[in-house]
């Protein structure tokens, strides 16, 4: 049986006595139809066969389809197909929410899936049929492209909703769109439900996925010193109360309660992930470029200090802390051993001289770790925030690690699309294209 290629229509088709036939409900005759078609293990089958009368579809099957205007015999791409067996022997097929699979329930060509940091409509054109997923936040939105005359071309776009369904429009269904709220330090919380469900209108409740970030010290009374002066925070970044660095955790779960999957971002160490996770996150975060860039400096200063024992590369440290948020800006009299004391424990941590992390990928082996032991089946880890020529090359050979092949189909590798497309070409590419085209043009 295990050779025999068995599908519903199998089933369906599968008796000659008119008594004993599996019907296809009437009015779900055009649903079913693009179904029919999808494979049947033996086992359901064989279950199957003598206990079902009647193949129809869910509710939530013809809103989908119908939703996303799904062209006739075809489901559309980000859904899997589900069997449930109801009362008086009737087998329903539903579509369930999922971006590992393509359109008519084929899986995407890879386990591992793309996402892009875009909300440039001109640009996502060109990537769409590739992505599980976009994301943007207000520095996408806002700086990246309604304030960027280069990008918004003639001012088009006004307004993030203007934005934002430009994006629905162009994106099909398979791929999810995660968005961030504007101030996740409001008070009313049907302030930030009203703005959810502003979103799930224009993205539809398939595709919309709410981003919550960390939000550690800061909150509504303190976040206008990141708006105003030198728009540095006072006080350490480990500072504040519980209840602040627990926000954010606190607004995933009440998006996760209000029906909404929870893009939980602003993930930098690997120890942020575990508490992360009981915020029951549909996507957690790595991000790799900012973590990578200080742990380069950090060891540039110890190995400066090292050469000449002159404590200006320590200074210089001080003052590279305060700049990235390690230390408030009252840090600038902490004393210097301390100091290097601080950096150590932080490349110690970081793995910062061995083959877990030289790469600055620690982290992410940590959280694919740590995602693995979870109860969480569904979360995925987007792998986020990089640059220049190693980052996506390492988290390439990365995936493919023998220890991480149960994993791979967990993940999520975001990027602008120009970074992403960089990585699609070599040297040779443009040797061979040359070769080509010139023999070509001498058959003219």
């Amino acid at each position: 049986m295990n050779k025999i290629k068995l599908s519903l229509k199998t089933l369906v088709s599968s008796y000659e006595k008119k008594d004993n036939q599996v019907t296809i409900i009437s009015n779900d005759v055009k649903y079913v139809d693009r179904v029919l078609n999808t494979p049947l293990s033996a086992e359901h089958y064989d279950f199957l066969k003598d206990i079902v009368k009647y193949v129809g579809v869910t509710t939530n099957f013809r809103e989908v389809v119908d939703y996303f205007k799904t062209p006739a015999g075809e489901t559309p791409a980000g859904f899997k197909v589900q069997y449930e067996l109801t009362e008086n022997n009737v087998l329903r097929v539903d579509l369930v929410r999922d971006i590992t699979f393509d359109k008519n329930g084929a899986r995407r060509p890879t386990k591992v899936l793309f996402s892009a940091d875009s909300a440039n409509p001109y640009e996502i054109v060109s990537i769409k049929d590739m992505l599980a997923n976009l994301t943007c936040n207000p520095g996408i939105i806002y700086d990246l492209f309604i304030n960027n005359p280069k990008a918004n071309v003639g001012n088009k776009f006004k307004t993030r909703d203007e934005v934002m369904q430009e994006i629905g429009n162009i994106l099909g269904p398979g791929c999810d769109i995660s968005v961030e709220l504007n101030n996740p330090f409001s008070d009313s919380i049907n302030e930030l439900l009203e703005e959810a469900a502003r979103f799930k209108e224009m993205l539809s409740k398939y595709r919309v996925v709410i981003k919550v970030p960390h939000t550690g010290p800061v909150n509504a009374e303190n976040v206008n010193e990141l708006l105003t002066g030198d728009k540095k925070f006072q006080r350490p970044y480990d500072s504040g109360s519980t209840k602040d660095k627990l926000r954010g955790h606190n607004l995933a779960l009440l998006m996760h309660e209000h029906g909404y999957r929870v893009n939980f971002t602003l993930m930098f160490e690997p120890y942020q992930t575990a508490l992360a996770l009981q915020a029951k996150p549909y996507f957690i975060n790595s991000f790799i470029r900012h973590r990578g860039m200080a742990s380069k400096s950090i060891q540039t200063y110890l190995n400066d200090f090292k050469k000449d024992n002159d404590n200006k590369h320590l200074e210089a440290l001080r003052t590279f802390f305060i700049d990235k948020d390690f230390l408030a800006p009252t840090g600038i009299s902490t004393n210097l051993n301390d100091i290097k004391k601080t950096a150590e424990r932080i490349l110690k941590y970081r793995n910062y001289d061995n083959s877990e992390g030289m790469d600055d990928l620690d982290g992410v082996r940590h959280n694919l770790r740590v995602l693995r032991t979870s109860n969480l089946p569904d979360t995925k880890l987007i792998i986020c925030s990089m640059e220049g020529e190693d980052n996506y090359p390492e988290i390439d050979k990365l995936l493919m690690e023998p220890e991480f092949s149960d994993m791979i189909d967990r993940v999520v590798i975001t990027a602008e699309p120009e970074y992403l497309a960089k990585f699609t070409t070599t040297p040779q590419v443009v040797s061979y294209q040359r070769r080509f085209m010139n023999a070509a043009n001498g058959q003219k």
